[in-house]
């Protein structure tokens, strides 16, 4: 007789699970794969959209942790839409590398998912920054919105290159662990359990999300390019906020973290613990 367990999976199970996941996620067709990961994308920039709302004038207000953890909290809501509404997201995607440890994905086909992923990602969360434009939510609270969002992007590409990989690597530690966690779930309040700790956590902290930031620098460049009165009535000045700057200096290293992060610091330590084969 088989026993009954209603606990969630151990960290083992959790390890065949993730890989089982992943050899299925490179099995799907690229154009649904694409079409998951734009949804990926908007969703992800709803939860940063959310934040951004949250964020206009808490400081001052609120202390910088409360702050922060405010704006972490809310954030959630962008992986708890792709997990639970089911969507492909490049970060979380990372830990499809167990499975190509295993022998089971090829490397062609972990760098097409990996690659229409990412495209997919970044068309959904700048097409959803497009959207937001449109709708002048920006101009909201005395225009106070629109100051939080440049100001966001702003920081975002002052980065120091190192500084940017190194963010991305603890971001995407906190993202593919958040991911990990869902997989020992058994219902869809344990998966939206798992999630808000360690994402919370990442967005606190100042980590860096390159999905994320697909949203947060374009919707900056969108104001400042398009609505000029808007931006300088702001008072800002904010001669580094370009698309050279938002690719080169931002999104390029924080991907690279992001990658490190997700595929070495926690993909690739729990396959070495749990599914590598030894004699």
């Amino acid at each position: 007789m088989s026993e009954l367990r209603i606990d969630a999976l151990l960290p083992a199970e959790m390890a065949r699970r993730a890989e089982y996941i992943g050899v299925r996620k490179t099995e799907v067709s690229d154009m649904r794969t694409f079409a998951l990961a734009l949804l990926a994308g908007a969703f992800i920039a709803m939860g940063a959209i959310f934040a951004t709302t949250i964020a206009t004038g808490a400081v001052g207000v609120l202390t910088y942790g409360v702050t922060k953890l405010l704006v972490g909290f809310v954030f959630c809501l962008g992986l708890i839409l792709v997990v639970i509404g089911g969507a492909e997201l490049f970060t979380g995607n990372n830990l499809i590398v167990m499975a190509w440890a295993s022998g089971k994905v090829s490397t062609g086909a972990l760098l097409r998912n990996w690659g229409i992923v990412y495209l997919g990602n970044f068309v959904g969360a700048v097409g959803t920054a497009l959207l937001m434009f449109f709708t002048r939510q920006y101009a909201f609270a005395d225009g106070n919105v629109g100051v939080t969002v440049l100001t966001i992007a702003n920081s975002k590409v002052e980065l120091g290159f190192g500084q940017a990989i190194a963010l991305g690597i603890l971001c995407n530690a906190l993202v593919c662990l958040a991911v990990w966690l869902t997989f020992s779930a058994r219902s869809t309040v344990d998966k939206i359990a798992a999630i808000i700790f360690p994402i919370t956590a990442f967005v606190a902290a100042g980590f860096e999300h390159c999905v994320a930031n697909m949203y947060f620098v374009p919707m900056g460049l969108f104001i400042k390019s398009f609505d000029p009165a808007f931006y300088n009535s702001a008072g800002l000045i904010l001669p580094e906020l370009t698309w050279k700057a938002f690719l080169l200096n931002n999104l390029l290293p924080v991907t690279i973290g992001n990658i490190i992060g997700g595929s070495l610091f926690v993909a690739g330590i729990y396959w070495v613990i749990f599914l590598r084969e030894t004699d």
